[in-house]
């Protein structure tokens, strides 16, 4: 495998500059988990998914780049995916990449088949009404807030729409009596055949793809899905049902007209944000796939 070696000055520079990055987007978040602090908006980032704040803050240059003893290979060395890769120089090795082919055949299918669909900008944003539809307000996911309507105006507004999500993950935490209530019945296994990209879980997922292929990718794009993934997150919880407002989110009222438009226009801007991420991250995937069908020769 051809490895292109960075030389100290060259690693340490992306690798200071990634970290101050990340050190700059996660610590609100730390800062308030040091305090038992919880945030109903950007705690998602860290509990629903699964890459921690350390793993975000690691710096990877990705398969084919490499780091010599001058530009710190030993502390690679003992990461996974890391081994020599030519005399003296560490990096992400071609029998790591063959391991992970399944992975990278699956997130290609699913972001070439969400890539190749127009974005859907009907939803609204239901998805999060949805997931308190018939509960109590003691009973939603987080019951430190009130709902702006209450619970029975929360009700009222997701049985007069026309519920249509298509994202498997926002759908399976549907309360049981609003699963009926939704136009498509999205499942782990359809995915690539559901995914559309107007969806805002979906540019949030961006963020998952990318970490999943980390240490195969530059982390700089991990970094760079992690910044949507948090902007969406904003939008995704003001045009939820709860009241914000106290955290200076103001609510996006989806169940008014002109509500929808702000969503619809602000849910078509993340669109074209994800689109050339996503882009990317199918790039990446097919350059490994070159390398996890022949590592011997790649």
């Amino acid at each position: 495998m051809q490895v292109e070696v960075l030389d100290a000055a060259e690693a340490d520079r992306r690798r200071l500059a990634h970290e101050q990055r990340v050190d700059r987007l996660v610590a609100p978040h730390l800062a308030r988990r040091g305090q038992g602090v919880k945030h109903p908006v950007h705690d998602f980032l860290f509990t629903y998914y699964s890459h921690r704040p350390a793993q975000l803050r690691r710096w990877h240059p990705g398969v084919g780049h490499g780091i010599d003893a001058a530009g710190g290979a030993a502390a690679y060395r003992s990461w996974k995916g890391y081994d020599e890769v030519a005399p003296g120089v560490v990096g992400v090795t071609a029998a790591h990449v063959a391991t992970q082919r399944p992975l990278l055949e699956a997130l290609r299918r699913l972001l070439r088949a969400t890539a190749g669909r127009a974005p859907h900008l009907g939803c609204f944003g239901m998805h999060e009404w949805a997931m308190v539809h018939g509960l109590t307000p003691e009973e939603v996911r987080h019951a430190d807030w009130p709902l702006r309507l209450g619970a029975a105006g929360t009700d009222a507004v997701v049985e007069g729409h026309r519920i249509a999500c298509s994202h498997f993950d926002a759908f399976r935490f549907f309360t049981p009596t609003a699963r009926p209530l939704n136009h498509l019945s999205p499942t782990a296994d359809d995915r690539a055949e559901l995914e559309q990209p107007g969806c805002l879980h979906a540019g949030m997922d961006l963020y998952k793809h990318a970490f999943r292929l980390s240490p195969m990718i530059c982390s700089e794009l991990v970094a760079d899905c992690f910044e949507l993934a948090r902007d969406i997150r904003e939008l995704d919880m003001r045009a939820a049902p709860y009241d914000l407002r106290e955290l200076g989110y103001e609510p996006v009222r989806v169940e008014t007209a002109e509500g929808k438009a702000t969503y619809a226009a602000a849910q078509r801007r993340f669109a074209e944000r994800g689109a050339p991420l996503r882009a990317r991250l199918i790039a990446s995937c097919e350059e490994l796939l070159v390398v996890a069908r022949d590592p011997a020769s790649a």
